[in-house]
């Protein structure tokens, strides 16, 4: 009877992580894991943006989430790959948020991108 108990409890402590990694798993969003909400408050906070302007990046932010968010979850790809198709996305969402800011802006936003990992946000290491 205790190993029939020691190997339900096995199984179910095994069912428990795999639920958890895969909610782990489709909660993974964005930029470094950020939601579009998150990163747009984000550059909100750095970039003194206006409400005008937040309502016009949050749509770029929203599709670029999505689309990594459909490749991240694509498990034949190696992490090479993902990154590879992700880049893209990333470059592109930088191009069509830069016509919503001023100059002063854009400085900001390129001061914030060669941070570190500023690479990840479409940015190549100068």
């Amino acid at each position: 009877m205790n190993r029939v108990r020691a190997i339900t409890v096995s199984l179910v402590l095994m069912l428990a992580l795999a639920a958890i990694a895969q909610q782990a798993k489709t909660a993974h969003s964005g930029a470094h894991g950020m939601s579009s909400d998150a990163h747009l408050k984000l550059l909100s906070e750095n970039l003194n943006l206006s409400a005008d302007q937040e309502a016009k990046l949050k749509p770029i932010l929203q599709q670029m989430d999505e689309g990594t968010r459909k490749i991240m979850q694509d498990e034949s790809l190696s992490r090479e790959e993902r990154a590879a198709k992700i880049k893209p996305l990333r470059v592109e969402a930088d191009r069509k948020m830069r016509e919503f800011l001023t100059d002063e802006q854009k400085k900001k936003l390129d001061e914030l991108e060669h941070s570190p990992h500023g690479e990840l946000h479409g940015k190549t290491p100068q």
